[in-house]
C-alpha cells in the first residue's frame, strides 16, 4: 500500500495494515478525486523518504501542510524550489540568523535539512486547498504518534523540536531524549516564545555532547 524505500516500511508496517490507516486511506481517496488536495499524493510521505528512521538526529514537528498552491510538498515548514518563503519560514530563518548567525537563504527548499538528519513532520499530513486543519482527526495524528513513539524507542539521542500547540500536545509521547518546546514560529505567536528560542545552537549543543554531528543549518 506504502512504499517508503527506507527502514521507515518494515517499521511501519502494522500501521499501514491499520483499520484507523485504511479508514484514512479511504478518505483521503475520495478528497483526492474531489477537492484540491496538498501536498500532491506521491510527496506525502516525502519527510519519511528522505530521512530514514536510523539517520534522525532531529525532529521538527509542524501542524498540517501549507495550503496554498505549490507550496506544500511533504516536509514541515518547506516550500518548493521557486516558491517565495511563506512567513512561518521567514521567522524560522530569521531566529536561525539570530541564534547561529547564517545568512537567511532567498529560497524555502529544506530538503538539505532533511538530507542532514532532520525529520521535517507534520501532525498531519494531508490539506484541503485553502481549509488549514481540514484533515484534522481523519487519522493522521495517529499515525504521526506512532511515529514519535518508535523514535523514543531508539537508544541513539534525538532532540524533538515542537513548535506550536499541536506538536506540543505530543510532548507525552517522548522520554528519553531532549526536547525543545515554543510557540509556533506563525507571525500571530512567534514574538510569544519562538523568537530567541535558540533551538537550533541547542539542538547542536545536545548532539556534539552525546559524541554525534552537529546539524547544518544551512541550506
Amino acid at each position: 500500500m506504502v512504499h517508503i524505500g527506507n527502514d521507515w516500511d518494515e517499521i511501519l508496517a502494522p500501521q499501514f495494515e491499520a483499520d484507523y490507516y485504511k479508514k484514512l486511506r479511504a478518505f483521503l481517496a475520495k478528497e483526492y478525486a474531489n477537492s484540491t488536495v496538498y501536498p500532491d499524493m506521491y510527496d506525502i510521505f516525502n519527510a519519511l523518504k528522505t530521512t530514514s528512521y536510523k539517520d534522525v538526529r532531529a525532529v521538527i514537528l509542524g501542524q498540517d501542510p501549507y495550503h496554498g498552491p505549490g507550496q506544500a510538498h511533504g516536509m514541515c515548514f518547506s516550500v518548493k524550489p521557486g516558491i517565495s518563503p511563506p512567513p512561518s519560514l521567514k521567522n524560522i530563518f530569521k531566529e536561525l540568523h539570530s541564534d547561529l548567525g547564517i545568512t537567511i537563504p532567498n529560497h524555502g527548499y529544506l530538503k538539505s535539512w532533511a538530507e542532514n538528519g532532520v525529520l521535517l513532520l507534520n501532525t498531519v499530513l494531508t490539506v484541503r486547498a485553502g481549509e488549514p486543519n481540514s484533515h484534522k482527526n481523519m487519522g493522521w495524528e495517529i499515525l504521526t504518534s506512532e511515529i514519535i513513539k518508535e523514535l523514543n524507542r531508539r537508544e541513539k539521542p534525538i532532540v524533538f523540536l515542537l513548535w506550536g500547540g499541536p506538536a506540543r500536545a505530543k510532548r507525552t509521547l517522548i522520554s528519553s531524549h531532549l526536547v525543545l518546546e515554543a510557540a509556533h514560529p506563525s507571525p500571530l505567536s512567534a514574538y510569544n516564545g519562538f523568537f530567541g528560542c535558540k533551538h537550533f545552537s541547542k539542538t547542536n549543543d545536545y548532539l556534539t555532547e552525546h559524541n554525534l554531528p552537529a546539524i547544518n543549518w544551512s541550506i
